[in-house]
């Protein structure tokens, strides 16, 4: 049985803002780093600072619902429309964590830069 790093680290962010903690720990991987940065550059996290084996991320209380996606289904680059309405509760509300060829992304920049790739998390 294998890990999913993603995965508890998203977790531990939600449960984290449901408590109302400013700040969260969670584990250091590349992947991770890629989202936390979309985070980031979307608004729904302050900021985050690299250690040795953890990343520690200043909340905002911002997030209503995190979680991965999976399978990382293959989106074309026209096809954003049926997992927006699948994963986000409104049509401006949220964004999806694409991985492209160009990185990881959100959906609304994938489709600014008329790219595909494959769905990696959610949150709104």
């Amino acid at each position: 049985m294998q890990h999913d790093i993603l995965s508890d680290a998203l977790s531990a962010i939600k449960n984290a803002e449901n408590i109302g903690r400013k700040l969260c720990e969670v584990p250091r991987s590349r992947i991770v780093l890629s989202v936390l940065k979309v985070l980031k550059e979307s608004g729904y996290i302050d900021d985050f600072k690299e250690k040795e084996r953890t990343v520690e991320i200043t909340l905002r209380g911002k997030i209503n619902e995190l979680a991965v996606i999976k399978p990382r289904f293959p989106v074309k680059k026209d096809g954003f429309v049926k997992f927006e309405s699948r994963y986000l509760p409104s049509r401006e509300i949220g964004i999806i964590v694409v991985s492209t060829s160009q990185g990881v992304i959100s959906h609304k920049e994938a489709k600014q830069k008329d790219l595909g790739g494959r769905l990696v998390a959610y949150v709104f």
